[in-house]
């Protein structure tokens, strides 16, 4: 626990509506990114998110520091998210990742994209890939995933996060790397040259079906934090590193939606939702 998390949380607690805001401030990038690896569009993560923070708010009066802070509303959002009744479009067709590959090898163009903004395109056509090769995951694999070859959590950590055993944790772990990573082996020319599909060859495709709208790109254009990686930082990361989970975890550090938070901390601040015992 940071030391001053406990002191934060009792002052958000006892109605210091500065602490509270603080906390939504600490909180709200993290579980929006954890969101969004989630349900791949960044306007589910929107609202998944605004959902999560509610119902971390709302119960920041039963922290008791058995977790840091951060790790304890990942908990109750990886819960939410768990649960959410709303499919991603790659869960409501129900869509392998063999049959992804089979998607992407449809369509490859013969040679990269040599248009406007091509590096924009092809970096879109990257982030927008590696979203959607999650959502072909079950749930449960995608999320262990995510917590420890995204999000770099310790197996304590995330078992902790998931209710379950450290043991029972790695087993699904083991099971989505070796899914992703045999998948992206052969599909990936990033993480293997001799693999068959490339991110600029895949824009023509892209732009033809809609998946990518280059007036507003979902992903190379979204808002960092502060201080985080943008697009040109997480794509120099990329090239010195190939496999897998290096390319799954080269996002930039995105923030969730200034206007969202701030509506949030409004809608927290009107006394609808008191912080519960």
């Amino acid at each position: 626990m940071e030391p001053d998390e406990a002191g934060l949380v009792a002052r958000a607690v006892d109605g210091d509506k500065a602490a509270l805001e603080e906390v939504i401030r600490l909180l709200s990038d993290p579980l929006y990114r954890l969101a969004l690896r989630m349900v791949w569009r960044p306007a589910d993560a929107e609202d998944a998110t605004q959902e999560i923070l509610i119902r971390v708010v709302t119960r920041l009066a039963s922290w008791r520091g058995e977790a840091k802070l951060l790790t304890w509303a990942y908990r109750i959002g990886v819960n939410y998210l768990l649960n959410l009744r709303r499919k991603t479009p790659q869960e409501a067709q129900q869509l392998s990742l063999e049959e992804f590959g089979g998607a992407l090898a449809d369509g490859l163009a013969d040679a990269d994209y040599r248009g406007p903004e091509a590096t924009v395109l092809a970096q879109e056509v990257r982030l927008s890939c590696t979203q959607a090769m999650l959502q072909c995951l079950e749930r449960g694999e995608r999320i262990a995933f995510v917590l420890s070859d995204i999000f770099e959590l310790s197996s304590a950590d995330a078992a902790w996060i998931l209710d379950t055993t450290p043991a029972a944790y790695r087993k699904r772990l083991e099971r989505a790397r070796h899914r992703i990573g045999a998948f992206m082996n052969s599909t990936c020319g990033v993480v293997n040259p001799d693999a068959f599909c490339r991110c600029a060859r895949r824009v023509p495709k892209a732009l033809a079906t809609g998946r990518v709208d280059p007036r507003r790109p979902a992903f190379t254009a979204h808002p960092v934090s502060p201080s985080g990686r943008g697009v040109a930082e997480a794509a120099a990361q990329l090239s010195r590193l190939h496999d897998a989970a290096a390319v799954m975890r080269a996002h930039p550090d995105y923030a969730a939606p200034q206007a969202k938070v701030d509506a949030i901390a409004a809608l927290l601040r009107s006394g609808r939702f008191p912080l519960l015992e």
